[in-house]
């Protein structure tokens, strides 16, 4: 939608040829919600983890609640090792603070 660029990988597939073209497309049903578009990548099937390294509003730094949806886990990846940085917001987070008006 606004020619950004966001890097794809099959984490688990990181020495596999890419052998099919790929359009990857977020959460949200709509025409701009598309993260990789024509991209070679190993090909993938049910149970992959595809990684993407940079991820816009996606990741927590500059996501909203649109649609009601939770912002995302962040996890932290150094020296081949990960820990859970801030956990996933859940449905109840978002409705906690609404209130009812009669």
């Amino acid at each position: 939608m606004y020619g950004s660029y966001h890097h794809v990988l099959v984490a688990n597939k990181l020495d596999y040829l890419d052998e099919e073209t790929y359009d990857i497309a977020g959460p949200v049903c709509e025409s701009g919600d598309l993260l990789a578009k024509d991209r070679r990548l190993p090909k993938i099937q049910e149970g992959d983890l595809l990684a993407v390294l940079n991820v816009g509003a996606y990741g927590y730094s500059m996501s909203s609640q649109y649609n009601a949806r939770p912002r995302a886990a962040e996890v932290l990846v150094k020296n081949g090792k990960c820990a859970l940085i801030r956990e996933r917001e859940q449905l109840d987070d978002l409705i906690s603070r609404q209130r009812l008006v009669e």
